[in-house]
C-alpha cells in the first residue's frame, strides 16, 4: 500500500480511497427511491355503491397486493366510499391521488370511479357513505387487509 507521512499524519493513497467509494456505492443506491410499480398487474375488484348498501360489504385485500378498486354507483342518488384511515395508509397511484379526497371517494348517480392502490398493513379498516343518513340505513362495511 502506498501512503505519504505528512507532519505524523499518514494518508492512504488515492487509489484506496476510490476502491473504498466504489465498494459503498451499491449500498447508497440500494436507498434510493424505491422501483415504479406496475399497474398493470393489479387487480380489479368490483364495489358496487346502491341504495343504502355496499356490495360487498366486506372487501378482503392482501398486504402489498396492487388493486384497482372499481366503485359503481348503480343507484338515482349520489354516494361515497369513506375509508378514512385506509385511503391514508394505503399507496394510492399517483394520477389517482385527486379521486380520494379528505379519505373519501364521491361516486355521482350511475358513473364510477377507479382507484388503483397498494394494500396498507393488515388490519380492519371501517367503511361508510357519509351522505345524509345512509350510513344509518345500513351503508356501512369493512375492508379487511391480510
Amino acid at each position: 500500500m502506498t501512503s505519504v507521512n505528512i507532519s505524523g499524519i499518514r494518508l492512504i493513497a488515492p487509489c484506496m480511497i476510490a476502491i473504498a467509494m466504489l465498494t459503498l456505492a451499491p449500498v447508497e443506491a440500494s436507498r434510493g427511491a424505491p422501483a415504479a410499480l406496475d399497474w398493470s398487474h393489479a387487480e380489479t375488484l368490483d364495489v358496487q355503491l346502491s341504495s343504502f348498501q355496499f356490495s360487498p360489504s366486506t372487501i378482503t385485500l392482501q398486504h402489498g397486493q396492487a388493486y384497482d378498486l372499481h366503485f359503481a354507483n348503480v343507484s338515482s342518488g349520489g354516494h361515497d366510499f369513506t375509508a378514512k384511515e385506509f385511503f391514508a395508509a394505503a399507496q394510492i397511484m399517483d394520477s389517482d391521488r385527486a379521486r380520494v379526497s379528505g379519505g373519501k371517494v364521491a361516486v355521482d348517480a350511475g358513473h364510477s370511479v377507479d382507484v388503483h392502490l397498494v394494500a396498507p398493513m393488515a388490519g380492519t379498516y371501517k367503511v361508510r357513505c357519509t351522505h345524509f343518513m345512509h350510513s344509518t340505513f345500513g351503508m356501512t362495511g369493512e375492508i379487511v387487509v391480510q
